[in-house]
């Protein structure tokens, strides 16, 4: 029951994620506001997916690794974040419902995979909200010098 609850309201929160993506443009990765990218918050976006699939599902990172994509690149790093969220998916959907309710360690301390999801939600959407700010009052690398 836990993963049908659970999926609408992932898919809801992380197609929209995407699809702001999906309308970025090349010139739009490369603005930044201090230390951060838009292009470099989608590629930790998907890094956090993987990680989470890990961590709180029991999900070993692929066999060939993660795709180290050009944070320029637009179709790499929409690439990428349609795998991690193809992977997590894939984690969610192999848990019991016991599994959904029992604490697990992490590095991020102790979390269910059902909290863990809510965690990861707020971070996807806080970077929605830091990209939108971005393309709004962020510099070019070319403008910061």
């Amino acid at each position: 029951m836990t993963y049908s609850t659970v999926l609408p309201i992932w898919n809801a929160a992380r197609q929209r994620f995407l699809k702001t993506a999906q309308a970025l443009t090349a010139e739009d990765l490369s603005l930044r506001l201090g230390q951060s990218s838009i292009g470099y918050l989608l590629h930790h976006t998907a890094e956090a997916e993987y990680m989470f699939a890990e961590w709180f599902f029991g999900k070993m990172l692929p066999t060939e690794g993660i795709a180290k994509p050009s944070l320029t690149s637009i179709e790499q790093l929409i690439d990428l974040l349609i795998a991690s969220n193809d992977h997590l998916l894939s984690a969610m959907e192999e848990l019991t419902e016991e599994q959904w309710h029992t604490s697990v360690e992490s590095r991020m301390g102790q979390s269910t995979p059902l909290e863990a999801i809510g965690r990861l939600m707020y971070h996807t959407g806080i970077h929605a909200g830091q990209i939108s700010l971005i393309q709004k009052n962020g510099q070019s690398q070319t403008e910061q010098g």
